[in-house]
């Protein structure tokens, strides 16, 4: 996120030119030579080693200023310990390069523009109501049909620094939210009507239909506290599945996440009869969305750092073994299926030729990260210079169906999730204070 305070250049900047115009009076204007005249062949000569000598004056500060970063503008100034992975990328030709030439998605409709902060899962209960969305600042709020109504949070510490900030933006509540808590993925038992909610900060939680303070379920699994939850479902049988997409640095951090190649994530599943959890699938380079097959043999999970789709098996001859489902365009969130059985994708942008060298060069990456460039200027070039939107449907055995955009970014933005209901797409997002919703007939 972009919580870290904005640098402020000017200080440097005066610095360097006060530096460059005391060195360059005090070795030409007020030197010796000054007293006589130069010939007119010697003057441009004289101007040009001034010069060459500024520019060097100039070049060296620079690299001082890069390889010291005394502000500390640096994304990774504050993680002495931050190291880098080479992530595990396909081969570029393996890339898919279909695109929405249309921009289909220019054509969404936004709803609840800043009325809602955040919201990056959307869910509908057995009823058919809602949708329900958790926000920024830590509640999970509900849509009657004519307003939002709050229904239920997941932090037990909740205070006052916790209530809705007027003006508010969704990174407006980034230096609370371990406090207040950050819900994001919301999936309802069609049976019971429970809500399953993965807390980024307080794990695994359920609440009920009345809604109210979530009950705590898992908070670490084999020893290891939970430190990123993000997404969960669960099936008919009693089992809820979820994942967690760092061990190392909680969601406030996520930007070091991505940009570390950390491998610490997991894919958990929690058994309601027994509470005992399981780590089904280890040493995962963030991993984030889950969702379970139409008929349960198999779930899906989404390695948003390489950008892959895969499939767990827990049913028939492959049960326990994982295999890769599909090589996505871009960088995913969350993955639901619809009524078909198909998969619906939400890219939080699409590849780029710089991510894809800082993935596969860990040390250059490294070196780049240490320069002196503001956080949000790495997440920019991560993600091609401006945030944009993809939606793609995926077959149950990985065949790309159909891709939806805004490539330019000019109504939909960073999409965390689509939910497909009554032949529409309901579209969430992590950064944005809206849902955009997108009619497929």
């Amino acid at each position: 996120m972009f919580n870290q305070t904005k640098p402020n250049s000017y200080p440097t900047f005066f610095i360097i030119i006060n530096i460059i115009v005391n060195f360059n009076d005090n070795h030409f204007l007020f030197s010796s030579h000054r007293t006589q005249q130069p010939s007119s062949f010697l003057f441009p000569v004289l101007l040009c080693a001034a010069m060459g000598r500024g520019l060097g004056v100039v070049l060296v500060l620079l690299a001082v200023y890069c390889g010291l970063d005394p502000f500390q503008h640096s994304p990774i100034a504050h993680f002495p310990d931050f190291e880098v992975k080479r992530v595990d990328m396909p081969a570029w030709s393996e890339v898919p390069t279909d695109q929405d030439k249309h921009n289909l998605l220019q054509k969404s409709e936004i709803k609840f523009a800043n009325q809602v902060q955040g919201p990056e899962s959307i869910a509908f209960d057995p009823l058919g109501r809602g949708p329900y969305t958790g926000l920024a600042d830590g509640t999970i709020v509900f849509w009657n049909g004519h307003s939002w109504l709050h229904f239920a949070y997941t932090s037990p510490n909740r205070s006052e620094i916790c209530n809705p900030i007027a003006s508010a933006t969704p990174f407006s509540y980034v230096k609370n939210e371990h406090i207040c808590g950050r819900p994001l993925g919301l999936r309802f038992d069609k049976k019971t009507g429970d809500l399953y909610i993965a807390d980024a900060y307080f794990g695994l939680l359920k609440v009920g239909p009345e809604g109210g303070l979530a009950t705590s379920l898992v908070t670490e699994a084999e020893g290891i506290p939970l430190r990123f939850t993000n997404d969960v479902d669960v099936d008919t049988e009693g089992n809820v599945y979820f994942t967690e997409s760092s061990a190392l640095y909680p969601r406030r951090n996520f930007l070091q996440l991505v940009f570390s190649g950390d491998d610490s994530g997991r894919v958990l599943k929690y058994n309601l009869a027994t509470k005992e959890t399981t780590v089904l699938v280890r040493n995962i380079q963030f991993p984030n969305g889950i969702s379970l097959s139409k008929d349960g043999s198999f779930f899906v999970f989404c390695e948003g750092v390489v950008g892959r789709l895969r499939k767990y098996w827990l049913k028939g001859e492959k049960a326990g073994t994982s295999e890769i489902l599909a090589i996505l365009p871009g960088y995913p969130d969350n993955v639901r299926v619809n009524e078909d059985g198909d998969f619906w994708v939400a890219l939080h942008s699409r590849r780029y030729m710089y991510a894809y060298y800082n993935g596969i060069y860990p040390k250059m990456r490294k070196i780049i990260l240490k320069l002196p460039i503001p956080i949000k200027i790495h997440y920019l070039l991560q993600i091609g210079g401006r945030q944009h939107a993809a939606v793609i449907r995926y077959s149950p055995e990985g065949k790309l169906l159909q891709i939806l955009e805004d490539s330019e970014g000019k109504v939909v933005k960073a999409v965390s999730e689509v939910e497909e209901k009554d032949g529409k797409l309901w579209m969430g997002s992590v950064l944005m204070p809206f849902v955009a919703v997108y009619n497929l007939k």
